[in-house]
């Protein structure tokens, strides 16, 4: 048979089949979870991975955003799944509640959700992957969306055929492909009315850009592909000699990780790979310049990426988990003009004059000094074993672990306390008690007040 008397359908099949050998998709030894919309998209994924011989299962999820379209689509996915006889699991999320709740927009909070979902699902009926309709043009989109926020090698080299469970067979077809494979089986599926308008950015490149690219050279799609097929490759290349230079100055210690800042700065391109290495504990570009800023500062200045934090200590990046935060590590400073500070606790600084009958109130919460014994600027972090302090009032100097003994202080309460430094000596255990090294006396003129 002549390649121009395949029929479509077939011809489609045997491009998709030879994708999922040459990717090592999945199998036919056990089930597939398909996402299905019941727009064309994975009506055709759908519909393809069936003719091939595949296990599926099909996956609606509503998400409850669109009124009665939300609700015409989970119908038209459930007959869908029916007329193939195959099993057909569906999940309704109050999507808007979950992104007030969580904090996210609206389109991740959809994202977490479905995905969620598919997980849990792939665990339930032991499925061995979760297939998702994006296609060859969704690739070409994901490029420009990328590009315009600012991106490196990776996010210019489109979306994965393969990410972990998650698999999209139909990377290897346009949308044109798909709906003409559509019509030529006279399948029909529903359309979401949001993407025929151009207020969303992914709109606006779909609708807009790649049509005019096209006006300029009707071939812009295939050169696209080819140039993110060429980035893919760059990539490998890259990640390796990154990963090489991770091996070489992320040195792993205890439960956290040291970065050597005269070995990172020796590098080719130390900005790149210190954002490739924090990236990595969920930092994003745009705190790159910040952390990449405190190399040449002070000690003590932290940055915190998710659950973990980055902190500045003398000639290292230590990067480590919140839960297991090395106390000694965080410190804040506060400068002789500061007024305030609100991270890590809140805290008010003034400054006035003593004068005769002036009236220092008795309160764990705000500590009056003598300025003059005051160096700046104060470093503010939690305390670690081996302090010590003179208590008000007392002569003589005392350990703080004695100190949370005597007042019986939980191990929360120990984790949670903040020391006021000023140089090498402890000011004020925040909230509890000041040094009498720094009291205020009749010789004192001016008084430094401090109060949560």
């Amino acid at each position: 048979m002549s390649k121009e008397t395949i029929p479509y359908d077939i011809a489609i099949h045997g491009r998709v089949s030879a994708f999922i050998k040459e990717n090592n998709i999945f199998d036919k030894r056990s089930p597939i979870i398909v996402g299905l919309s019941g727009g064309a998209d994975s009506t055709a994924l759908l519909d393809i991975l069936i003719c091939l011989g595949y296990k599926c299962v099909a996956a609606h999820c509503n998400f409850q955003l669109r009124g009665q379209e939300s609700y015409r689509d989970s119908s038209f996915s459930r007959l869908r799944a029916k007329e193939y006889a195959i099993p057909y699991k569906e999940i309704i999320f109050d999507t808007k509640d979950y992104a007030t709740k969580n904090k996210l927009s609206i389109e991740m909070a959809a994202r977490e959700l479905r995905y969620n979902w598919f997980n849990e699902l792939l665990q339930n009926l032991s499925a061995q992957a979760i297939a998702i309709a994006h296609h060859r043009d969704d690739t070409i989109e994901t490029f420009f969306l990328n590009l315009l926020r600012g991106t490196g090698v990776a996010g210019l080299s489109g979306i994965n055929t393969v990410n972990g469970k998650v698999v999209r067979p139909l990377n290897c077809l346009s949308r044109e492909e798909i709906v003409k494979y559509l019509k030529y089986k006279h399948l029909d599926f529903v359309t979401d009315s949001t993407n025929k308008k151009d207020i969303y950015t992914r709109n606006k490149i779909r609708l807009d850009l790649i049509p005019l690219l096209k006006d300029i050279n009707p071939n812009a799609c295939e050169a696209i592909i080819k140039t993110i097929s060429n980035l893919k490759e760059t990539e490998i290349v890259y990640q390796n000699a990154i990963n090489n230079i991770k091996k070489e100055i992320l040195i792993p210690e205890n439960e956290s990780f040291k970065i050597n800042i005269k070995s990172l700065m020796s590098t080719v391109a130390p900005k790149t790979v210190l954002f490739e290495i924090i990236k990595d504990f969920g930092a994003n570009s745009a705190m790159l310049d910040d952390i990449y800023g405190s190399l040449n500062s002070i000690s003590g200045k932290h940055f915190y990426i998710g659950n973990y934090i980055v902190v500045k200590d003398r000639e290292s990046l230590i990067i480590c988990k919140r839960d297991v935060y090395n106390n000694e590590y965080e410190q804040y400073f506060i400068n002789e003009d500061t007024q305030s500070i609100s991270e890590p606790i809140s805290i008010r600084i003034e400054k006035m004059s003593n004068f005769p009958g002036i009236i220092i109130p008795k309160s764990k919460e705000i500590g009056f000094f003598d300025l003059s014994k005051i160096s700046f600027p104060l470093i503010l972090r939690k305390w670690k074993r081996g302090d010590k302090f003179v208590p008000f009032g007392m002569t003589g100097m005392k350990k703080i672990s004695d100190y949370f003994s005597d007042n019986k202080f939980s191990l929360i309460q120990k984790r949670n306390t903040w020391v006021l430094c000023s140089g090498d000596n402890i000011v004020w255990i925040v909230g509890e008690r000041t040094d009498n090294r720094f009291r205020v006396t009749n010789y004192t003129k001016n008084i430094l007040m401090i109060s949560i």
